[in-house]
């Protein structure tokens, strides 16, 4: 999966991974952070995602890192907030009140461009790589992301013999291997998020559970 795959899905608005409302377990969830109103989040794969106002409702300035100009243009664009926009790097960004959008690709992302971030909003990201790509894009951020930080980790479990994805079904077993060597982990909850009204379950599929997760820096 490259570049031009996600590119295509924005410019044919095959957006149905984007909410029309903010993340419900994102708003029951983030206190377990414990992070202060003014510290800043890092919202990788951002998209054009509500929750980035949400969070900045909640006192957090806001570090996006978004592939498609389409989404970030959309972004400010719905939400009536008209951006500053520079160069930074290979990043065109985007910035607005309390939110900035790093345009561009995250593998490109360096440790300085988020230094300031305390925490990590994680919803859409993991899931939207394929099992080639995971592990490369754990070990980037594990990198880049400052030595301490606390993140907010949601995935996707389902029968992938029934659907390919993406979002893609990144089980339990799978983000223990991923980020066990880096990261403590802690599951915060299990959600059945197969509602009848799912296109997931139009498209044959019978059980999808959302995961939650708090992670933490191991100490060196």
């Amino acid at each position: 999966m490259d570049a031009s795959f996600w590119h295509t899905k924005w410019e044919r608005a095959e957006i149905g991974f984007h909410k029309e409302t903010f993340d419900l377990h994102l708003q029951q969830q983030w206190n377990r952070l414990g992070l202060g109103k003014s510290q800043r989040v890092f919202v990788p794969l951002c998209g054009k995602s509500l929750d980035m106002l949400w969070l900045a409702g909640e006192g957090h300035p806001v570090t996006g890192v978004e592939l498609s100009p389409l989404a970030v243009e959309a972004f400010f664009e719905e939400n009536n907030l008209l951006p500053r926009r520079y160069q930074q790097g290979s990043f065109n960004v985007w910035e607005a009140d309390e939110i900035r959008i790093m345009n561009g690709n995250i593998f490109d992302l360096e440790a300085r461009h988020i230094a300031d971030c305390a925490g990590v909003y994680e919803r859409a990201s993991l899931i939207a790589l394929p099992p080639t790509m995971r592990e490369e894009y754990v070990r980037h951020l594990s990198m880049i992301l400052p030595p301490v930080i606390l993140i907010l980790l949601v995935t996707m479990e389902y029968d992938q013999t029934v659907r390919s994805g993406p979002p893609f079904s990144v089980s339990e077993e799978e983000v223990m291997s991923l980020y066990n060597p880096a990261f403590k982990i802690e599951k915060l909850y299990t959600h059945d998020a197969l509602s009848k009204e799912s296109p997931f379950r139009a498209q044959g599929l019978r059980e999808l559970h959302e995961k939650g997760y708090l992670l933490s820096r191991r100490s060196t």
